[in-house]
């Protein structure tokens, strides 16, 4: 197994660099090029697929399996759905937010001609001063817009900034890391997992490490739209790393690094799921075996696609999913730990 008990500052780093670009599916061109400017830096060979996905290739010691890694590097986000006449911007969902918690948040907008433009998502009855459902009103797709930082009175005026339907609508992660270990961010599901994968890369560089069998490490940018392990290429067996559930009824912490022995996809591969239970139980990583109520990963894709492969799913707990989201860094170890033991590094 590899020394990682060192690595806390370069896997934070890592982490806050993915999660300080913006990267909502169908606009990740940014956040793959980081990513693969990482894998690079330390020797590894990588490709883009035609749709995006970022594959690193990294050599085993034997021939005669081929082995598949996945996490996903795109995020959650929204679009401009139409621009109302008083100049707000209606928005549509990309991916599946807890809509209620981006009351408040700031965000940045993209137009097509490359302009940036900031603003703040709001409740249409945003001052309790003014409105009485101020507090009531519901936070959906109809009743939050997003207020643009510029000196706008109408829908021309916003048209003449460059701003219309289809620009994305980015929304700010506020990433932060505590002394006392946390990341908590939005949008930890999966840069999370993507960080573990890239700081993993670099520990096996630097210790002359490799797999036993050939692997490729795929980031994919269509996760949170439901397509994204749709094009993974042909391996003998796939782990997805991905966030681990928190919460009722599960017993993985943000400490830990969940295995998941189902989701809504139906089970995982058993002999695949028993063998990292048992590589975590006999190298004493902090892990829990969960079923996932709310769940689909790349696997699943990858398997309705027509992928041959055992399939299997793990990955750091994460607190508060597709909301402020947490982690910590024991299990974002944990999760480095298990993979690099499921590789058999030599």
């Amino acid at each position: 197994m590899l020394d990682t008990q060192n690595c806390q500052n370069f896997l934070m780093d890592i982490a806050k660099r993915l999660l300080a670009i913006d990267s909502p599916s169908g606009f990740t061109h940014n956040v793959v090029r980081e990513a693969e400017h990482i894998a690079q830096d330390h020797g590894y060979a990588t490709r883009r697929t035609n749709k995006g996905n970022l594959i690193v290739s990294v050599p085993g010691r034997e021939k005669g399996k081929k082995i598949g890694l996945c996490a996903h590097i795109d995020t959650l986000g929204l679009m401009v759905r139409s621009i109302t006449a008083d100049g707000m911007l209606m928005t549509t969902k990309v991916g599946g937010p807890i809509l209620p918690t981006l009351d408040g948040e700031y965000c940045r907008i993209y137009t097509r001609e490359g302009k940036v433009y900031t603003g703040t998502i709001l409740s249409l009855s945003p001052a309790a001063h003014v409105f009485d459902d101020a507090a009531t009103r519901p936070r959906d797709e109809k009743n939050l817009a997003v207020r643009i930082d510029e000196v706008v009175k109408d829908k021309e005026d916003v048209e003449k900034l460059g701003i219309c339907p289809g620009d994305y609508v980015c929304i700010d992660p506020k990433t932060t890391v505590t002394d006392s270990g946390y990341l908590k961010s939005r949008f930890i599901d999966d840069k999370g997992s993507a960080a573990c994968l890239l700081v993993l890369l670099r520990l096996m560089h630097f210790a002359k490490l490799r797999p036993r069998y050939d692997t490729q490490v795929v980031f994919t940018v269509h996760e949170e739209v439901g397509h994204g392990g749709a094009t993974i290429p042909p391996v003998d067996e796939l782990l997805a790393v991905d966030m681990g559930c928190v919460g009722d009824d599960l017993t993985c912490t943000e400490h830990q690094v969940s295995i998941c022995a189902k989701d809504n996809n139906g089970p995982y591969d058993y002999e695949m799921v028993t063998r990292l239970v048992e590589l975590a139980r006999a190298n004493r990583v902090d892990y829990a075996v969960d079923v996932y109520p709310h769940y689909g990963s790349d696997v699943a894709v990858a398997w309705h696609a027509g992928l041959d492969a055992k399939g299997a799913l793990i990955g750091p707990g994460v607190h508060a999913s597709h909301g402020m989201e947490r982690t910590h860094f024991d299990g974002m170890k944990a999760t480095i730990d298990l993979i690099s033991l499921y590789l058999e590094l030599g």
